[in-house]
């Protein structure tokens, strides 16, 4: 009976030992490979599966999502024979997980060895101030030169960046003034033609400024003048209606000769006065005007000594 229950208790544990191992479980974005007695047998894909204990062995894991991988700078000569220090980072995935596994050993490393090689093999060919201002095409380049090269191996390569390009000290200080002159040009540059902007800019408002003075000016003159002529002219007309009430006046009463002599005589110190009065029209009819004039204070002379007498 004891024995019975020990042996069925050991084939129970043997069972869940056979299952156990049989089980493999393998995670998303990952492959396990499969070996049959030394050989490969099949790729385990994500989820569960069912392998053969004891005769099935799952050799490796291999991970199938991208991975950025960054590599040590490395030297490289340039055709004038300048040591560069290149410092990359490469992005690549696994598409093949029986070639990654079988067609190279270390694929990472074989990958960073075939970088190193295409690297070397694009800066050879340019000078280093082609490799400052060509990091696209020796990019494109690489790319094309280590996708061909992994391919074969499962492994496809998605992108490859320079981080940084590096000269030695001496012409790093070199390139370091000859952009600060080159800024200090550019700075220059900019401040001169500021000024220039603003010199066009000033002489455009003063131009705009004195074509508005003069328009002013003119406009206002224009407005003096027409004053002025609406003056005269309501002057002109003031007098004329002064002549005419006086030549009415003059008509109309039938004054006596003598008293019109007299009148003039009282308004020429009058038109004395104006500054501008050069020319004095005297009437034709002012020579016998005074000899009435004198011959009337002559009959009035005796008339005034009469009475005292």
């Amino acid at each position: 009976m004891t024995a019975s229950i020990i042996g069925t208790l050991v084939l129970i544990a043997a069972l869940a030992a056979v299952f156990y191992k049989s089980v493999r479980i393998v995670p998303q974005a990952t492959a396990d490979i499969v070996e049959r007695f030394g050989r490969y047998h099949r790729t385990l894909g994500a989820g569960f599966n069912i392998v053969i204990p004891f005769i099935d062995a799952v050799r490796t894991r291999i991970e199938l999502r991208e991975m950025i991988v960054g590599f040590p700078p490395q030297s490289v000569m340039t055709k004038e024979n300048l040591a560069v220090s290149v410092d990359m980072v490469v992005s690549y995935q696994v598409v093949d997980a029986e070639a990654a596994t079988y067609k190279v050993t270390g694929f990472v490393a074989a990958v960073e060895q075939r970088l190193v090689g295409a690297l070397r093999g694009v800066i050879a060919g340019m000078d280093f101030d082609t490799v400052l201002g060509s990091r696209e095409r020796i990019e494109r380049e690489l790319l094309k030169a280590l996708g061909e090269a992994t391919r074969p191996w499962g492994i496809e390569v998605g992108r490859v960046e320079l981080k940084s390009v590096d000269p030695p000290a001496a012409i790093r200080d070199a390139l370091d003034r000859r952009l600060l002159a080159e800024r200090d040009r550019r700075a220059a540059v900019a401040a001169a033609e500021s000024k220039k902007q603003a010199a066009v800019l000033t002489a455009e408002g003063e131009k705009q400024a004195a074509v508005l003075r003069a328009r002013g000016e003119a406009e206002a003159m224009v407005l003096r003048a027409k004053a002025e002529a609406e003056a005269r002219a309501v002057r002109a007309q003031g007098e004329a209606d002064a002549i005419a009430l006086l030549s009415k006046a003059v008509h109309d009463g039938d004054p006596d000769p003598r008293l019109l002599a007299y009148e003039y005589l009282r308004t020429l110190p009058r038109i004395a006065e104006g500054d501008a009065n050069k020319v004095w029209i005297v009437p034709s009819e002012l020579g016998k005007t005074l000899e009435g004039l004198e011959a009337y204070f002559a009959d009035r002379a005796p008339e005034q000594e009469g009475p005292d007498g």
